[in-house]
Order: C-alpha cells, then structure tokens, then sequence
C-alpha cells in the first residue's frame, strides 16, 4: 500500500458552524460523548470478527478483543483504544472528514446477505464520533487498519473545520481515539466520574471494556441467552444487579422476537401492594446492548411501566439530540407485543397453579386493574385471570363471582348488585350487617379502586357496585320489600323533627325508617355517587368540582330499633336530647368521623350513663 502522505485539509460539511452546534445542541447531556465513541470501538471490534467469521482477515485476532478507556489526568486526556478493524488515511478521509456518510451503513450494505439481525452493528449513531468535540478542545484519532499492508496514520483536528492526516507509529491493528479535554470539561477527567458513565452506558455491551486494570461490563447479559439456558436463579441474579435494593421479583417474563421487528429483554413483575405511584423508570432501553434511556413511556404502555426490567432493540427509532423515542410503526408494533406477551403470560401462571396465582394477587393485583383500565387489548385477555377478592379472602373471576351472588344480590329491576369495602376494619359493622343477611362483599381497597369500579360497571352488563357503608342494606339492594314500621306515621314524623332540632345540622338528610330490629339505632351514609367523586379527587391529587362541592350526609333512623321507642318515651327533655346526640355520635364513631372535642364529649357521656 501507497506510504501515508501528510495532508491538510477542510472537513467537508455544509456550515461553518458545526462544532458549536454539535456541542450545544445536538446533544443535550455531554457525558454521551463516551458511550458514542466506545460504542464505535465495539462496533469495529465486531466488524473485525464478522470479517474474520466471512474468512477476509489473513492474520489471527486473538481472543482478548475488548475495548480499553484510559484518564491521564495529568496530561488531561482521554483515551479509547480498540484492536478492531482500524483505518486507513482514505478511509479516515472518507468517514471522519465526510460527517455524513455513515461507515457502519456502508458496512452494513456490503455484507447485508452475511449479517443477520442478531449480529448486527450497533453503529446507528449518526455524528457520534463528533460528539468528543463537546469535551475536547483537540481530537487525534491513530489507526491502523486490519488489510495487508496498511500504514498507521494519524488524524488531528482542533474542533475548526481544519484537519491533519500524517503517517503514525502504531505497531498493531485498531484504533486510539485521543481527547485532549477542554478547560470547561475537566470534570470527564475525575476516574470516578468516567467509571460512573462507563457503568450507565456500557454497562452490557458485547465486548470487554477495560478500564483502570479492570473488566466492567457483562457482555452476554441473561437476555442475550436463550431462556432454556437459564435457571430461576440466573434470573433473579440479574434482578438483583439491576435493582440491589428491592424485594425479590414475583415472575418475570423473557422477551424473544426476530419479525416483524427485533426484539429481546427480560421484564420483571415487582412487589407493589397498593403503591400506585412506584418511581416507574425502572425499564431500561438498549440498542443492541447499549444503554439509550430510561424514559420507555413510548414504548411501553403506561401500565407496565409499573414493571421492571431490560428491553433491548434495534429497530426503535432514536432522536440523536436526545435519545428520545420517536413514535413510529414499529413503536406501536412493539408496545402491542409487549402487551400481549404480558397478558399470556399472567393467563399462563393463572391456568397452571391457581392457587400459587391466587397467592400473588395481592401483589400484582394493582397493577393488573390498572391494565384492564387503560388498555382495551390487555382487558380483553384479562378477564380470563383478573379476580375479586371477598372479606372471606376467597377469589373469584369475574364470571364465577356474578354466579356466587346472583341468587341473594339481585335487584327488583334485575341488576347484581356487588357490595364492597373499602377498609375492612373501619366498616366492620356494615360487612357484618351485610353478612347475616347472607350477603357477600368485596375487597376493593386498593388507590386504583375508585376507577376500576367504574370500569367494571361500564363492562358489566346490568350490574351496579356499591360501597357497604353508603345506605341502609335494604337501599342498597332493593328487593321491594318494604319492612313494617312497628312505630305510627305521626311517631316517625315526630322521631324526624327531634332529631333535625337536636342535631340542627344543614348537611344532614335526616330520615326514619322501617329497618330489622337488629340493624344500627341510627346509620349515618355518604352516597355511593358522592363516596366515588370524593375517592377519585383523592386519587388524582386533585380537588374536583366533587371534591369541593358541601357534602351532605344522610342520616337514617331505624324506626324498628328499640332505642328509637326509647327517645320517644323519654320523660325528661334535656336526658331526650343527650340520647339523640349519643345515638347520632355512635353512628359518626361507626364511620370513624368522630373525632376531637365531640369523640371527648362521647366518651364523657358514656361514663356518665354506665
């Protein structure tokens, strides 16, 4: 091959401007400068070995490819070395001086019959090698190429549009990239803060990177392995990699498609109990083991962000100014598979061990009735596996539960009617009530619960839900059966006004009732509209028009109850009033909405009858 000739020269782009560009705009975090150009080094390492697989390298490569990043922080410089394929001075004119033209693509087009997916160049960087220009006030580029015969040369430009190509001393094959690091940028030099960035970007790269005397990557992470080769405990090895501080995984879910995108990963499912607002950048995104981003809201449907794990893809378009996702086809090809494959998945688990399914629940439940809401796909599949927990700690699918209480819940206009609780222990009075007249009642105590239940009367044909505590029982499941009063017209009207003028509070809906015997003396109710508006405010963290709206509360005297005859009869006016204020107080504390002076006053009283 021809000697290298010394050369100067104008890097051939459209402005003058580029650098300043590159380094304020194009990209935002400077810190990417390392992943771009270690990205190139284990691009050219696996060039080289593709084109010693295709039998056009004469000389041996060696075992020992890897990539090496080295800090001279005192001659304030950074190094990235290669054995890779290198360059010669044409081809360092032809790829670093023209920025457009893109070497991986030009590679990728000559062997496209001998490249698979699999095997494929992570070089779709774009003006990654550009990027060292936003830390470097000097770049020198010394290469040596793998062809019989190359000279080493040496490229050199200061950050101008002015170049400078002259023969080198390089001994062996591949490529140093030298950054002489700019006065603004002497942070890069701190070895702590380079490893940091290694260990973000580079962290699964498939070739070694060395740096500081040691090896800091995995370069055949457990998604790159086929899942027959795996154990459970490989799997939760990685988890504990990923996520050192979190409880172990419940399941996980192998990810593995060649068409019609490409596509592997491995998503965890994480213990969230009723934790809605979980940080949710847990799921990182790779290119092709390189480490791209967080932030996979555009990829991932807004509820398996709740999920955690590894998703690595060529085929996902990325912003080179951001990293940002772009939404495209393939996005949305690659957000319904991921969905599906979740979905089979939970039916699997659910058909093969009920019980140990069951058993989960608690903790996967959440984030399975924030699917069923904001994903039409995945709620179809759901039905098969989403279940209803009851106070009994029994589940139900939606179809077995309409079955267990359609004999005793069903209204005079023929709707089921689902009672639940929100807080089992706050409404134990009301799921006890419930319970002797051989009702069932749910749990649904979750933060999402406000919608799922709207969600469920939406999809559920002629059935209502409505909270235990939000009438009487005979209200809430109307049979039209009306109870016989054993007290007069003129007795209940009488009840009625005692207690308005006692009370003598305008959120209250005082009424009289004909109830069993052995239901509460007086039963103070949110209806379930209010109840529901109230909830959701809360949830959302915003106050609603319900959320600020004056609450009225109805307030039910049972007309059957001995007491009530007892109020009646009392002799002494002031002894009549202190039992109703007894009566309507025991219905607050039954709500748990007596508190402070009046909760004071309660327990006073109390004493003073005993």
């Amino acid at each position: 091959m021809e000697a290298v000739q010394t050369e100067k020269g104008q890097i051939s782009i459209h402005t003058e401007n580029i650098f300043p560009i590159i380094k304020k705009f194009l990209y935002s975090d400077h810190e990417i400068f390392l992943r771009e150009l270690v990205s190139n080094a284990v691009d050219a390492t696996q060039k080289l070995k593709k084109l010693a697989s295709f039998g056009e390298v004469n000389s041996e490569i060696g075992d020992d490819l890897k990539v090496t990043v080295t800090v001279d922080e005192e001659g304030k410089s950074i190094t990235i070395s290669d054995s890779g394929i290198g360059m010669t001075a044409d081809e360092i004119k032809k790829y670093i001086n023209q920025i457009a033209f893109s070497g991986a693509s030009e590679f990728l087009e000559k062997y496209k019959d001998k490249v698979d997916d699999k095997g494929a160049i992570i070089g779709h960087f774009g003006l990654g090698f550009y990027s060292a220009f936003m830390v470097a006030e000097q770049v020198e580029i010394v290469t040596r190429s793998y062809k019989e015969g190359a000279e080493a040369a040496r490229w050199v430009c200061d950050g101008s549009t002015e170049f400078e190509i002259s023969a080198a001393e390089r001994a062996e094959r591949g490529t140093d990239v030298i950054l002489h690091i700019a006065l603004d940028s002497e942070e890069f030099l701190n070895k702590a803060r380079i490893r940091s960035i290694l260990e973000k970007y580079g962290r699964f790269l498939p070739v070694p990177i060395e740096f500081d005397g040691e090896i800091i990557n995995d370069a055949t992470p457990i998604w790159t392995k086929a899942p027959a080769d795996l154990t459970d405990e490989d799997y939760k090895k990685f988890y504990r990699e990923l996520y050192p501080m979190s409880e172990e995984p419940l399941f996980w879910i192998h990810l593995n498609v060649d068409y019609p995108f490409n596509l592997t990963g491995v998503l965890y499912f994480p213990k969230l109990k009723n934790d809605f607002h979980v940080k949710r950048e847990k799921i990182q995104l790779y290119s092709r083991q390189v480490f791209i981003t967080d932030e996979v809201k555009d990829i991932v449907p807004d509820f398996l962000m709740l999920l955690h794990g590894v998703i690595d893809s060529p085929d996902i378009p990325l912003n080179v100014s951001r990293s940002f996702l772009q939404a495209d086809s393939n996005v949305k090809k690659i957000n319904g598979y991921i969905t599906r494959k979740v979905a089979d998945k939970l039916t699997e688990l659910f058909k093969a061990d009920r019980k140990a399914f069951e058993e989960k629940f608690d903790d996967i439940g959440l984030f399975i009735k924030y699917g069923i809401i904001s994903d039409e796909k995945f709620n179809d599949k759901a039905k098969e596996f989403a279940l209803l927990k009851n106070t009994e700690g029994k589940f139900y699918t939606f179809d077995e539960y309409r079955e267990h209480v359609q004999a005793n819940q069903t209204d005079k206009n023929d709707a089921a009617i689902w009672l639940y609780s929100t807080d089992q222990k706050a409404q134990h009075g009301y799921i006890e009530s419930a319970t002797r007249r051989g009702y069932d009642v749910l749990v649904l105590d979750t933060v999402i619960d406000p919608h799922f239940i709207n969600h469920l009367e939406y999809k559920l044909e002629k059935t209502s839900l409505k909270r235990v505590d939000a009438d009487t029982l005979d209200k809430l499941i109307d049979k039209g059966l009306a109870n016989q009063s054993v007290l007069s017209e003129a007795d209940q009207t009488k009840l009625k006004e005692l207690f308005e003028t006692v009370l003598d509070n305008k959120s209250l809906n005082v009424s009289v009732e004909a109830m069993p015997a052995d239901e509460m003396p007086v039963t103070i109710t949110l209806p379930e509209f209010m109840r529901r508006m109230k909830d959701m405010s809360q949830l959302s963290g915003e106050q609603s028009f319900y959320g600020v709206m004056p609450i009225t509360y109805n307030l039910v005297v049972n007309a059957n109850h001995p007491l009530a005859d007892r109020v009646l009869k009392q002799g002494d006016e002031a002894g009549q009033k202190q039992l109703v204020k007894q009566l309507y107080d025991l219905a607050l504390l039954s709500q748990n909405m007596l508190t402070g002076a009046d909760l004071t006053a309660f327990v006073k009283r109390t004493v003073e009858t005993l």
